[in-house]
C-alpha cells in the first residue's frame, strides 16, 4: 500500500486475475436525483442538487444498448423517482426490445393507472414500492409528504394491473418497533415479496446516522418477529431481513464484489461501481458523455481499483474469508477511517472496529434519552414532530434532529 497527501492509502493495481471482468449483469439507471419525498434515510448524495445537468433520452438509449452489448441482463430503473422523468416508457420499451429484465423503484408518487397501463404496454416486467412506515402519521413524518393514501391505492392498482406485489420499508429506530404491522400491511396487500431493508449509513442515512440507529434490542425484537412471520406464511410472502453491517461483527461483500456485477449511472452520466461510489477520494470516476461502457468497465482505473484481492490491506490479504467478503464495503471504510482502501471496520479484525462499536454505543445512548419512538403510533400528523423531539435538554445535547432530504438542506449542506 501506498500512502498520499491527503493520509488515505492508495490501492495497489487489481490482481491478474480481475484484469478481464466478466459482464456487468446488473444495470441501475439513477434517472433523475428529483423526488417528491423527503427521506431522511436517502442513499442519493448529499450535494446531489448540485448535479442538475441529466442524460437526456437519446443518452440514455445509448447507455442502455451499451450495457446490454457488454452483457448486462437486469435493469434497475430509480432516482430521485423515476416517474418524473417523462420518457420513462420510452427508456422502458427500449430496453425491453434490447431484452433486459426491467424493474421500477418507485415510491409511487405519480404511478397513475394510465401509466400503469402505458408502462406494462412498453414491457415494464417488475415495480418495487416503497413505504416509510405502517402507519400514515409516521409513513408521512418520515418522508415529511403526506403520502400514505395515495401509496396504498397505487398497491392496489400495481395489482389489479397484474404485477406481483413486490414493497420495500427501510428500517431504523423509529419503525422498528413496527415491524410486525408492517408485515400485516404488506400481507393485506397481497405482497409476494416485502424487503425489509435495514438502513446502510450512506448518503443522508450517514448524516442522520446518529438520530437512526436502533439498539441491539431493537433489531433483536424486529428479528424474531420476522422469523415467526416467515415460519407463519411460508412462501405465501418472502419477507427478507438482513442485520445491517454495525451489528454482525462481519462486513458484506458490498455489490457482490467491486466491479464484478454492478454498474450504477447517475443522472448526470457519472459512472457507479456502487450506489455511493461518488463520495470517495482518488481517481475521477467515468462519464459515459465522454466514455463508452464498455470501456468503463474493463479499463478505466476507477472500476478497478478495488476489483479483485490485490489491493487488500492486511488483515484482509491473509485472511480466509476474503474472497467470501471481498473486503466489505469500501464508502463504509472512507466514512469510518478516511481510507477507502482500509479494511471495513464492520469486521471484527479491523483495527478500527473500535469505531463501529462506538457508533452502536452512541445510537444506544441516544435511544434511552431521545425519541420515544415506541409511542409515536396513533399521534396525529400535526403533532408527530414534537412527540419525536428529545425530551429535556440533555437528550437535546447528545441527540441530533433530523435533516430532510430537500434541496436547499443539499445546497447548505455540500457549502464550500
Amino acid at each position: 500500500m501506498q500512502s498520499n497527501a491527503a493520509g488515505w492509502s492508495e490501492a495497489v493495481p487489481a490482481d491478474a486475475a480481475a484484469a478481464r471482468p466478466g459482464p456487468p449483469l446488473w444495470l441501475l439507471a439513477e434517472l433523475t436525483y428529483r423526488c417528491p419525498l423527503h427521506c431522511a434515510f436517502c442513499s442519493n448524495p448529499l450535494d446531489y442538487a448540485r448535479h442538475e445537468a441529466e442524460l437526456d433520452t437519446e443518452q440514455w438509449l445509448d447507455v442502455l444498448t451499451q450495457a446490454r452489448a457488454l452483457g448486462a441482463v437486469q435493469l434497475g430503473l430509480s432516482g430521485g423517482e423515476p416517474l418524473l422523468r417523462k420518457d420513462l416508457e420510452t427508456l422502458v420499451a427500449h430496453a425491453h426490445g434490447l431484452g433486459f429484465y426491467t424493474n421500477l423503484i418507485t415510491s409511487g408518487i405519480g404511478l397513475t393507472d394510465a401509466r400503469l397501463a402505458a408502462l406494462r404496454e412498453a414491457g415494464l416486467d417488475h415495480i418495487q414500492l416503497s413505504f416509510q412506515d405502517s402507519t400514515r402519521e409516521l409513513n408521512d413524518f418520515l418522508s415529511s409528504t403526506r403520502t400514505f393514501e395515495l401509496k396504498r391505492r397505487v398497491a392496489r392498482s400495481i395489482k389489479a394491473h397484474g404485477y406481483p406485489m413486490v414493497l420495500n420499508c427501510v428500517l431504523h429506530r423509529y419503525n422498528l418497533p413496527h415491524v410486525g404491522t408492517i408485515i400485516e400491511m404488506a400481507l393485506q396487500m397481497g405482497a409476494e415479496y416485502l424487503e425489509l431493508a435495514n438502513t446502510q449509513y450512506y448518503g443522508w442515512a450517514w448524516h442522520n446516522r446518529q438520530a437512526l440507529m436502533p439498539d441491539a434490542r431493537q433489531l433483536r425484537e424486529a428479528e424474531a418477529v420476522v422469523e415467526r412471520y416467515r415460519a407463519q406464511v411460508g412462501q405465501r410472502c418472502r419477507i427478507l431481513f438482513v442485520v445491517p453491517d454495525y451489528f454482525e461483527g462481519k462486513p458484506k461483500k458490498c455489490m457482490n464484489g467491486w466491479g464484478t456485477t454492478f454498474l450504477g449511472v447517475a443522472p448526470d452520466g457519472t459512472a457507479l461501481p456502487c450506489h455511493a461510489a461518488r463520495m470517495l477520494p482518488g481517481p475521477a470516476l467515468p462519464n459515459v458523455r465522454e466514455h463508452g461502457l464498455r470501456w468503463i468497465w474493463q479499463e478505466s482505473e476507477a472500476f478497478q481499483r478495488f476489483r479483485g484481492t490485490g489491493w487488500m490491506p492486511e488483515p484482509c490479504r491473509s485472511c480466509d474469508g476474503r474472497e467470501d467478503d471481498a473486503g466489505g464495503c469500501r464508502c463504509q471504510a472512507f466514512l469510518l477511517t478516511g481510507d477507502p482502501a482500509a479494511t471495513d471496520p464492520a469486521c471484527k479484525r479491523s483495527p478500527e472496529h473500535g469505531r463501529v462499536r462506538e457508533a452502536v454505543a452512541q445510537g444506544a445512548a441516544s435511544m434511552a434519552t431521545g425519541p420515544g419512538v415506541a409511542a409515536t403510533r396513533g399521534v396525529a400528523h400535526g403533532r408527530l414532530a414534537a412527540a419525536l423531539a428529545p425530551r429535556d435538554n440533555a437528550a437535546a445535547a447528545s441527540t441530533a434532529p433530523l435533516v430532510f432530504r430537500t434541496d436547499a438542506n443539499s445546497l447548505r449542506l455540500s457549502r464550500g
